[in-house]
């Protein structure tokens, strides 16, 4: 079972309530509780074996960094994929490798569905995507030099598996940000090589794909033509090897001091981040608690940073309380700073849609706005509410 795919009950849950489910929520909800109780056990006894069978390897690998990029084909300039499943694509997985390496100015990065046309984001919004892989085949026959795949839903869809298997034949270095690293895998690109993942998907992984060496206790693990990242707030510290892989330390260091980010290297704890009886309740008693469930809005414009808008909106979406969904003035499909093209939920006046709204603070740096969302959820949902959504989110209490 995964925390944070479309096949949580809470990705439909405010649908449910309208339609009357409610007591089918409350019955699910205690029907998870039991399964995660006895997930929670088995994974917490899985992660001890895991950490211990690591010990040894993992400090040899903690100051390792990427390869520096070597240019191919008389490029200029690398060319990135940032590749969306149109079904379901983590919004932070995808969001911020696509922004912090558009505003890197190093690369050619280009946001690709594996069709054309509207793309859901998980676990909130959606956007709009004008490219897709067959497009990309004809403008690059020599494929891409790096291809980013982020958590989508469908980790086993042929067509993207072949695509993936093309491009890594062609050359690109493939990377698995958080459960992306699924599609590697059924892509056969991890058979000898060393890997990482999502804390709750790395049990799973291992015992599925056995010709893959899993380490632990590493932000992101860079083998040969693959690199696969541990859950999604890694997608910052990854993002910023790559810019120092490809322009250098100088350009890294200008963007990191821009994101409010100290350290991008791939040193990590991973015994930090186990599922706990706390996280299972939490979890639960907000599923139930339907009356308490409020929807928020985030206002989107032209220009917005989709750094801090996928950093608030994955936050607050993770809460089992609380819902983010977008509105405009109008039903237009708009841009943001890099031109990823956002499509609103709703349109009206905000106090016309919404009680409650969420805004994007200009002043704040992209990691302080996850802060300060983790912290103001604190205070609204209760402490266990926002570990939980640091818990899944991967994210360290600091």
């Amino acid at each position: 079972m995964n925390l944070y795919t479309s096949e949580d009950k809470s990705f439909e849950r405010t649908n449910w309530i309208k339609k009357g489910f409610r007591k089918h929520t409350i019955l699910w909800s205690l029907v998870l509780l039991w399964i995660f109780l006895s997930d929670c056990t088995n994974q917490r006894e899985s992660s001890i074996d895991l950490v211990s069978a690591q010990d040894s390897s993992v400090s040899n690998l903690q100051q390792e960094g990427l390869p520096t990029y070597q240019p191919r084909f008389g490029r200029k300039k690398p060319v990135i994929a940032v590749i969306a499943d149109n079904y379901t694509t983590e919004i932070t997985d995808f969001v911020i490798p696509f922004a912090i390496l558009s505003d890197s100015k190093a690369a050619e990065v280009l946001a690709l569905g594996i069709e054309t046309g509207d793309a859901i984001l998980y676990p909130a919004l959606k956007m709009n995507l004008q490219e897709n892989i067959q497009d990309f085949d004809k403008r690059y026959p020599r494929g891409a030099d790096y291809v980013i795949v982020p958590a989508i839903h469908r980790s086993e869809d042929p067509k993207l598996l072949s695509w993936i298997q093309s491009q890594a034949g062609k050359g690109a270095i493939v990377i698995g940000v958080c459960d992306g690293v699924w599609v590697l895998a059924n892509a056969g690109l991890l058979k000898g090589h060393r890997a990482t993942g999502h804390w709750y998907s790395f049990a799973d992984l291992k015992n599925k794909f056995k010709e893959t060496e899993w380490v632990q206790d590493l932000r992101y693990v860079s083998d040969r033509s693959v690199i696969t990242t541990t859950g999604i707030t890694a997608s910052i510290p990854i993002s910023l090897a790559l810019v120092e892989s490809i322009s250098g330390k100088a350009n890294a260091l200008l963007l990191a001091k821009k994101l409010g980010v100290e350290h991008w290297g791939p040193a990590h704890n991973s015994s930090d981040f186990q599922l706990k009886y706390e996280n299972v309740f939490t979890i639960a008693l907000n599923t139930i608690s339907f009356w308490s469930h409020e929807d928020l809005g985030l206002e989107i414009s032209p220009g917005l940073d989709e750094i801090k808008l996928a950093f608030l909106a994955d936050a607050y979406s993770r809460t089992y309380r609380s819902k983010v969904f977008s509105f405009s003035k109008n039903q237009n499909p708009l841009f943001t700073k890099n031109r990823l093209r956002l499509i609103p939920d709703r349109v009206g006046i905000p106090t016309e849609i919404s009680e409650k709204k969420l805004t994007l603070d200009e002043k704040l740096s992209a990691l302080d706005t996850l802060k300060r969302a983790l912290s103001e959820i604190e205070l609204q949902y209760g402490k266990n509410t926002a570990d939980t959504v640091r818990l899944i989110m991967e994210y360290p209490r600091k």
